[in-house]
């Protein structure tokens, strides 16, 4: 990845917009200035997104927390999928509705955060795609509009934080919601401590297999009573992502070119990404990110390749209580972690809780947690934003 001097002048935090069939339909990329006193320059910041984003990536909304550096951005050429989120002061103001109806003429894809306090100037207005509106400031209640009030933009509902609110939001009317969906209470230990998905039980044996490293042949048994489980791990094997120079066509040859520690860390991502319910599509989301940008500040803070793969699981498995609905005691007796894996995800301490953190702070958009939390791995934010970008660079490969 081109090194780009702005990186080390921003803090970068990422959310998901979500749509009403769960589907992830952009990534909302927040930028903060990390110094007042130094204002990025928008092309520089243009250029290191476009050189890991390019048009064809699918799209990114980009909330820009800096007046200066989000006019420069309104008043540059930006790529169709690249869609700018401006304050609704901003759209109000007569100085920027050049900009934004230049913008909105090039087929830029515009929404405006908040509320105006004015009615917007009336050639600015249908320069707007989609209004956003912070789940804290929502009025609706899934009633018709008064009269006299019109509500012509569709809207998105930001600040959603739990699969409750997810739901009111459509039902109120929302196109798409913004953030992520985590914060429901954990699951509760059963009776039983059984994982809730049973049609994940192959995978959850095959772990095993592969960490008792029986050989190929039992391990192919398991594959073949499961051919779905075999075509996604064949998929994931085979993707960019992985990096293979040569294309894997069967299970006995990804294991003889990856070996067994590769595949149990695959494994784990194909464990996360199989629940059915459609509501936990944010939640996979979040896990093959989470595992992709851990190993990623892993490999910047100089971690080994064993090391870098416990952080890699305990990312993904980060969110396996919510994917089968059981807690982590009850979870981690049936699939094999390392006991750093355990104490980060039992206990919220060991050597990969700080990271663990970190991820989260950066899933949080906030530069404050985010400061704090690299502080404490000794990393510089700009290291801290390679490692998201080239982590979100990876994962998208994956989807």
């Amino acid at each position: 990845m081109t090194e780009h001097p702005v990186l080390g002048q921003v803090a970068l935090g990422y959310s998901p917009m979500i749509d009403r069939h769960r589907a992830i339909t952009a990534l909302r990329l927040t930028v903060f200035p990390i110094r007042p006193e130094v204002q990025p320059d928008a092309g520089d910041l243009l250029a290191a997104l476009v050189a890991v984003w390019p048009e064809d990536a699918g799209r990114i909304s980009l909330n820009i927390v800096s007046e200066t550096l989000l006019d420069g951005m309104m008043r540059a050429e930006l790529p169709l999928n690249l869609m700018l989120e401006v304050p609704a002061f901003m759209a109000s103001d007569l100085a920027c509705s050049e900009a934004l109806a230049s913008l909105h003429h090039h087929g830029n894809t515009l929404l405006i955060k908040g509320r105006p306090l004015a009615p917007l100037p009336r050639d600015v207005l249908p320069c707007f795609a989609y209004s956003i509106i912070d789940l804290a400031d929502e009025r609706r209640d899934g009633m018709p509009p008064p009269g006299g009030v019109s509500r012509n933009i569709p809207h998105v509902q930001a600040g959603v934080r739990t699969m409750a609110e997810m739901t009111e939001a459509f039902g109120r009317g929302a196109i798409a919601v913004l953030g992520w969906p985590l914060d429901d209470a954990a699951p509760k230990r059963t009776a039983t401590g059984r994982a809730g998905q049973p049609e994940l039980g192959a995978i959850v044996e095959l772990i095993n297999r592969v960490d008792r490293a029986e050989p190929i042949d039992r391990l192919e048994a398991v594959m073949k009573n499961d051919p779905t489980m075999a075509f996604k791990l064949m998929r994931y094997i085979n993707s960019p992502a992985f990096g293979l120079s040569v294309e894997v066509t069967s299970f006995r040859h990804a294991i003889m070119l990856i070996g067994y520690q590769r595949l149990k860390r695959w494994l784990a991502l194909l464990l996360a990404a199989g629940s059915r319910d459609s509501n936990s599509k944010p939640v996979i989301y979040a896990a093959v990110r989470r595992g992709l940008v851990m190993e990623e500040l892993g490999r910047d803070s100089g971690c080994d390749e064993d090391k870098r793969s416990e952080l890699f699981i305990c990312g993904v498995f980060s969110l396996l209580d919510r994917l089968m609905q059981q807690p982590f005691e009850d979870l981690l007796k049936s699939i094999p972690t390392s006991d750093a894996v355990r104490a980060a995800l039992v206990h919220d301490n060991g050597p990969l809780m700080p990271f663990l953190t970190l991820v989260q702070a950066v899933e949080s958009a906030s530069i404050y947690d985010i400061r704090a939390a690299a502080e404490a791995l000794l990393m510089a934010v700009p290291a801290v934003n390679r490692a998201v970008l080239r982590a979100l660079v990876a994962a998208r490969q994956l989807d």
